[in-house]
């Protein structure tokens, strides 16, 4: 059989839908067996919990290769993110568990060993994907976020410390306290302790709550899904193979068809010019 053969058959294997789905299984199996050795087991039983978790560890060790080998583009296989991340969790599996200086990092990474679901499920990876594209837009509602709290903050702690050292007494725990705030923790209780001595102490937290709960937590959710919705549009145009119409195409589509009517505007004008001067 000739590596093109055999490219073929293990492109064959992963791309099918039982042998996925026997992946996820294996998945979620480490995972419960992740979960398993939190309890107080016997010792016959954590003995074949360790075997099962060294069949794991083999199988996933199989599942990489057989992934990798049926890559048309072997070098393209390192360029996915994900496929980078598998490989690593993969290899640091190997390391023991029992008797040796590295076994902290072999039981953290068995952990992680859960996040391979991502990888396998591709709904998934579109969640994370648009978590990830979302974050440089997120930054500037979290910085402005960051802004509203150190004003409140400061507010907070000039005029409410004498009332409570523990909750106002400096602008770091004025933070912690307006945080506990914006999630509605027993909120009123700090509210109606202030407003013993400042009746009108209730703008502040009423106002705080607006920009924060309402206003920037929505404004974070409208990013996600807007960014979600685009993800979603490309899956489906990869699926169907061709390009995803996004808002910068189409802006740059619309700026070159004016380019072009210009263009035509132009060669109209030039010649009904020409055409117009006397004999």
């Amino acid at each position: 059989m000739n590596s093109d053969s055999l490219q073929y058959q293990f492109n064959r294997i992963r791309s099918n839908k039982a042998f996925e789905a026997f992946v996820i299984f294996i998945i979620i199996t480490s995972a419960l067996l992740i979960g398993a050795k939190t309890y107080k087991i016997s010792d016959a039983l954590m003995s074949v919990i360790l075997w099962l978790d060294w069949f794991i560890t083999a199988f996933f060790i199989v599942e990489l290769s057989i992934r990798f080998i049926g890559e048309e583009n072997k070098r393209r296989f390192f360029l996915n993110g994900w496929n980078v991340f598998d490989t690593i969790i993969v290899l640091v599996s190997v390391i023991p568990i029992d008797n040796s200086e590295m076994a902290l990092l072999g039981r953290l990474v068995r952990v992680f060993r859960v996040l391979r679901m991502v990888s396998i499920i591709p709904e998934l990876r579109m969640l994370l994907d648009s978590l990830l594209k979302a974050l440089p837009q997120l930054g500037y509602v979290v910085a402005l976020m960051f802004i509203i709290f150190y004003i409140y903050a400061a507010i907070g702690s000039m005029f409410f410390a004498q009332i409570n050292e523990t909750l106002w007494g400096d602008i770091s725990i004025a933070m912690l306290t307006l945080f506990r705030i914006m999630t509605f923790e027993d909120w009123t209780d700090v509210m109606y302790e202030t407003m013993v001595v400042y009746p009108l102490s209730w703008t502040f937290y009423l106002t705080f709550i607006f920009f924060t709960a309402f206003a920037f937590l929505n404004m974070v959710i409208g990013i996600v899904v807007r960014v979600l919705d685009e993800e979603n549009e490309r899956m489906k145009a990869e699926e169907l193979g061709h390009e995803p119409c996004t808002l910068d195409k189409l802006r740059d589509e619309i700026q070159a068809l004016k380019a072009e009517i210009r263009q035509l505007n132009s060669n109209s004008d030039y010649s009904t010019n020409k055409n117009s001067k006397p004999e």
